[in-house]
């Protein structure tokens, strides 16, 4: 558990209690991006954009297991995707010819689930794959809704007013936009509520339809609860977008850091100040005494870790996360960037003389992983405050730039 502050992450596990699992309909051609890859499949960073997607999800340690509806024409792609970027909740299955067959074929093989520890879940929810900005205290509150009410979606009000021409093309009606809001995903469902509204639909609702929530209304008479999501519920749909959803990546990966503490009094009070600094640098902290347990869920979750060190000089603190990170198999495209922040008392030495030339040696063979390391010294004195506001800002400026000529460097603060 936290040491100071509940996440959203530990929140959403605690009332997430039962068996939850996804389907992602990734069939589609992807035609209005004007690309010949189908935009799930589309690249940027190194990754596929259904592998962010699929990353999104697997963070979340309640999310039991996804199965992705892709093209028969694409399941040796998605399979490789899902063993080179070391996907493990993950399996592919043939998609149909529309998005309804394809989920359709996802919640079926839900049903059909190959491992036994796994089972058939209790909520499915239903996301599109082009969405890969997944914010899991909303996805928590669809999960419980869905539980509660049979079905829950996300709406966002419209943005443009929507009105009827007539055949000639002339203007008929407008609607009231405030009395209308648009459906986005992700949605949830109870199994036997989206199983049972599949089994009775029409081949016309399987051709023509697109939205879920009418076809449990419909089929099995379960009004959807509806919930506002957040502005990120967006989708990539045009050629524009892939560049945007870059940039959030990008933006992303400087914005949380992981602290580790160690359980002592002293690193645990200096994470607290930093995670006060940091907060005006519209950056967030978890603090967790070390990754292990429930704490190791952060080796999947964060791409920064801070480890506080106090009173030694003694790298072997790095060198477990460095073992930790190895031992959760990560596919780490995007550099990962570990500080080690040095806290000495006013009456020790602040190094020793070997631990600037120890730092540059193992950060050059963790470079090769992909893996940044820098240091910072900081040394007790009267104006605590000014020195952490002091150690947030190089930290900040690090793991925002990622810079490799500092790689390796004691820093001093």
């Amino acid at each position: 558990m936290c040491e100071a502050g509940k996440s959203d992450h530990h929140s959403a596990e605690r009332c997430v209690d039962f068996p939850v699992s996804v389907v992602l309909p990734a069939g589609g051609t992807g035609e209005r991006t004007g690309l010949q890859t189908p935009k799930q499949f589309c690249t940027f960073l190194g990754r596929p954009l259904i592998s962010y997607t699929i990353q999104a999800f697997e963070s979340m340690p309640w999310i039991q297991s996804i199965v992705v509806a892709v093209a028969k024409e694409n399941m040796d792609l998605m399979t490789d995707i899902i063993q080179r970027f070391k996907h493990r909740k993950v399996r592919a299955v043939p998609g149909g010819s529309t998005r309804h067959r394809s989920i359709c074929n996802g919640v079926l093989a839900l049903g059909e689930e190959e491992r036994p520890a796994v089972g058939r879940p209790k909520v499915v929810i239903i996301h599109d794959a082009v969405r890969p900005f997944v914010e899991e205290d909303f996805l928590c509150k669809i999960a419980m809704a869905a539980k509660e009410q049979g079905a829950a979606g996300a709406i966002r009000p419209l943005v443009s007013t929507v009105i009827a021409t007539t055949s000639e093309g002339y203007l008929d009606h407008s609607l009231e936009r405030a009395k209308y809001r648009a459906s986005e995903m992700p949605q949830g469902f109870t199994y036997d509520v989206i199983s049972q509204a599949y089994q009775r639909c029409s081949e016309s609702d399987f051709e023509f339809g697109t939205e879920c929530l009418h076809l449990a209304l419909q089929y099995c008479g379960t009004n959807a609860k509806l919930i506002e999501g957040p502005p990120t519920l967006w989708k990539v749909t045009y050629k524009r977008d892939l560049a945007a959803a870059e940039s959030i990546i990008k933006e992303t990966l400087s914005r949380s850091a992981c602290v580790i503490t160690g359980g002592l009094a002293e690193a645990v009070n200096l994470a607290d100040a930093l995670r006060k600094a940091v907060g005006a640098l519209d950056m967030e902290l978890d603090i967790v005494p070390d990754l292990m347990g429930d704490n190791a869920r952060c080796l999947l979750k964060e791409w920064n870790f801070i480890q506080v060190s106090v009173s030694h000089s003694c790298l072997s603190e790095v060198e477990a996360i460095l073992v930790a990170l190895e031992a959760e198999n990560r596919a780490l495209l995007h550099p990962v960037v570990v500080i080690w922040v040095h806290f000495s008392r006013t009456d020790e030495l602040p190094v020793s003389e070997r631990a600037p030339t120890a730092i540059t040696e193992l950060a050059s063979t963790a470079k090769h992983r992909n893996i940044l390391i820098y240091g910072i010294q900081l040394k007790q004195s009267k104006h605590w405050e000014r020195s952490a506001s002091r150690v947030a800002e190089i930290a900040s400026a690090l793991i925002r730039e990622r810079s490799p000529a500092l790689v390796g460097q004691l820093l001093q603060a």
